[in-house]
């Protein structure tokens, strides 16, 4: 059984018993999409590591065709169970291990807080794979934490830095807007949202 499973598991139903589970939708992702004026009508957008899915939601009541996909078969139990009439699909799926049919199919992909839970060596092979998902002409959204390249890499979740995460653009992908700020948490953490485009 993976890490994320076990806990999902020993959850037992309580949400507050996941520390990455808000129950709205990421207000880094609502804030670009109402800055970007995004209508995502017949577009096909994927969410990377949906936990409990209010990120897929939002992006579903946006007019997105939304798959949303989980290591945790539990995870995504949970999310049908949470919304169940709703039009996203979800799915339980290994990052490393993604469906052919994925690849390159998707106008919106959404990275929200996975690669930083990663141990630095898997995250070269972790970015391939979502650059991989990101259909020609497509968006993927990043959200992480974020620090300088002579910052201590601290502990999990493992804030990123700006030139690691320039393994994107050897995929593919252009950086077209970078953020660096620190959000309004108590105490506030930095975090990077970077939207790349594929070519």
């Amino acid at each position: 059984m993976n890490t994320f499973e076990s806990m999902y598991v020993q959850a037992q139903g309580d949400p507050a018993a996941i520390s990455w589970a808000d129950l709205v939708p990421n207000p880094n992702l609502v804030r670009w999409l109402e800055g970007n004026n995004i209508d995502g009508a017949v577009k096909q957008a994927l969410v990377v590591g949906c936990g409990l899915g209010d990120d897929a939601e939002e992006l579903a009541r946006r007019g997105f065709v939304t798959t949303a996909f989980d290591v945790s078969p539990t995870a995504t139990r949970w999310c049908r169970r949470r919304f169940p009439t709703s039009d996203v699909k979800y799915v339980a799926a290994d990052l490393f291990r993604i469906p052919g049919a994925w690849k390159e199919s998707f106008d919106f992909v959404l990275e929200s807080y996975t690669l930083q839970v990663l141990p630095v060596d898997l995250r070269p092979q972790a970015m391939t794979a979502i650059a991989a998902l990101v259909a020609p002409g497509g968006t993927l959204l990043l959200v992480a934490r974020g620090r300088d390249d002579d910052d201590p890499p601290g502990n999990s979740p493992w804030p990123l830095t700006r030139e690691e995460l320039g393994g994107f653009n050897s995929h593919g992908l252009v950086e077209q807007a970078f953020q660096d700020f620190m959000d309004d948490e108590s105490p506030p953490v930095r975090r990077f949202v970077i939207t790349y485009r594929r070519k």
